[in-house]
């Protein structure tokens, strides 16, 4: 996309990052969205509550000028999932996410996830290293010790109102990732009806692979644009 379509259709991005994790870990998708023209958010949402994350979410969408795609990782697919029905957001965008479907939550996606997936291991990182297969080491030692505590009230926080089932989605399917397995991921796209392309990385995909991330919110903008056209 140029920086002229970009400039004349959906032009607003909302990154929403997941538990353990802050918003610094969209540093490379916002450097390439912003080169190509767009209006970059990152939300810095404490994970402590659902509640709480869906409504730092809107407040960041509430200051825009104009719709925006909504994305978000891991964690924050539910995150989105909610938020995502506020008439600013145009379209979501999961990458390596949540989707929950209504009174479902990440502890109860962990608990029922799809025939021969295995449950996603939310443990204590072992050796310093959590969810960052591929990262170079000494990201992943960041990661790690940067980690934020999630609350266990955000784990437990159940979706009211899937955005997805009135808003165009698309996801990313990381094909190596430990946390969420990609049969998960690949079950709960298809429910959500998201436009789906699949990228080989872990779950730390954003951080390891921003352009390829950056390319899918880039398309998400496009078809939006030339649906209203």
């Amino acid at each position: 996309m140029s920086q002229a379509d970009a400039a004349s259709g959906i032009k607003n991005v909302v990154l929403v990052h997941g538990g353990f994790v802050d918003g610094s870990g969209w540093e490379g998708v916002y450097r390439i969205l912003r080169k190509d023209g767009f209006t970059v958010t990152i939300v810095q949402n404490p994970t402590l509550s659902l509640a709480g994350d869906v409504a730092v979410t809107k407040r960041a969408l509430a200051a825009l000028d104009g719709p925006a795609i909504l994305v978000g990782h891991s964690y924050g697919g539910v995150v989105i999932t909610e938020a995502g029905n506020d008439p600013n957001v145009a379209g979501l965008v999961y990458v390596a996410a949540f989707a929950p479907d209504k009174g479902e939550s990440v502890s109860s996606l962990i608990k029922n996830p799809p025939a021969g997936a295995p449950v996603p291991p939310i443990l204590p990182p072992q050796d310093g290293f959590l969810f960052a297969a591929d990262v170079n080491e000494d990201a992943a030692a960041f990661m790690a010790d940067a980690q934020v505590p999630w609350g266990v009230e955000a784990l437990d926080g159940a979706v009211t109102e899937p955005a997805w089932k009135s808003k165009p989605s698309w996801y990313l399917v990381a094909t190596s990732d430990k946390m969420i397995p990609p049969d998960a991921q690949r079950a709960m796209s298809k429910r959500a009806g998201s436009t789906v392309v699949e990228v080989k990385g872990s779950h730390a995909v954003y951080v390891s692979q921003p352009r390829e991330v950056a390319h899918l919110i880039e398309q998400a903008a496009k078809s939006l644009t030339l649906a209203v056209k």
